[in-house]
């Protein structure tokens, strides 16, 4: 009597991610066997062989199911954008590689969304190798820029191999004016927060100097695109008492006093 096998996607799935990871996929059918391949799937195996010749109308292939990405989204909360993603199915997948668009070129990705505009890789996230379940995904960009923001994410695989995902778009809200807010907290031990905005790119230095006009240490120079900025300034290594931080970005030059207190 004729076997009669209804191979359908998920089972396909299975089968081959277990032969795969021997080293090879291969499905073998006795003379005699009938095969009835459900319309759309794909057979996805080294060797199939089924009386010495494939049959059914679904597909012959010789890779791995891909990744599939169902949803990519940006959403600004506050002075930050928040990604998120979603995957249908995985298979091999390594992580994703975080990249927004740059104000410098970049030789080694071309332009960004914008002509001569690169592209910069500001964090990773990894995956989950196999999956054949919906997969969530996050990461929040904590600085962004000011201004129209692109961002995409880069798919690698285990083997190395990847692909990008479409571009997303914000927009983040650009100062009016240039502004060095006081350090907080203030009085502090051994660190405290610095902000300041920028109504325009250009490059900007923010270094620390002692009362008696010594730099002690260069905290920002670079340079960076209109948009809000903070950063943290560690005097772990200094004595107690009165400092100067200074800031020069264009022809806007501010100072202020910060206290160290150990």
């Amino acid at each position: 009597m004729k076997r009669i096998l209804n191979v359908i996607l998920a089972a396909l799935i299975f089968t081959f991610l277990s032969s795969v990871s021997k080293g090879q996929s291969e499905i073998e059918y006795e003379p005699g066997t009938d095969l009835t391949v459900t319309t759309g799937a794909d057979i996805c195996a080294d060797v199939v062989t089924i009386n010495g010749t494939f049959s059914g109308d679904g597909t012959q292939c010789n890779s791995a199911l891909p990744v599939e990405l169902s949803s990519f989204s940006a959403i600004v909360k506050g002075d930050e954008v928040e990604l998120n993603w979603q995957t249908a199915t995985e298979v091999n997948n390594y992580g994703f590689e975080v990249e927004r668009t740059s104000p410098r070129p970049s030789p080694y990705q071309g332009e960004g969304g914008e002509a001569g505009r690169g592209w910069e890789k500001i964090g990773f996230v990894e995956g989950h190798g196999n999956s054949n379940s919906p997969k969530q995904y996050s990461f929040t960009d904590s600085n962004p820029p000011g201004g129209k923001i692109q961002y995409r994410l880069k798919q690698i695989d285990s083997d190395g191999k990847y692909e990008y995902s479409k571009v997303v778009d914000v927009n983040i809200e650009v100062p009016t004016e240039f502004e060095l807010a006081q350090n907080f907290p203030n009085p502090f031990n051994p660190t405290t927060t610095i902000q300041y905005n920028i109504p325009n790119a250009g490059h900007v230095t923010l270094k620390i100097f002692d009362v008696l006009g010594k730099e002690t240490s260069t905290l920002i120079n670079a340079d960076q695109s209109a948009g809000s900025y903070e950063v943290t300034f560690n005097a772990a290594n200094l004595p107690s008492g009165v400092y100067i931080y200074k800031i020069e970005a264009g022809s806007f030059v501010s100072v202020k006093k910060l206290l160290l207190m150990k």
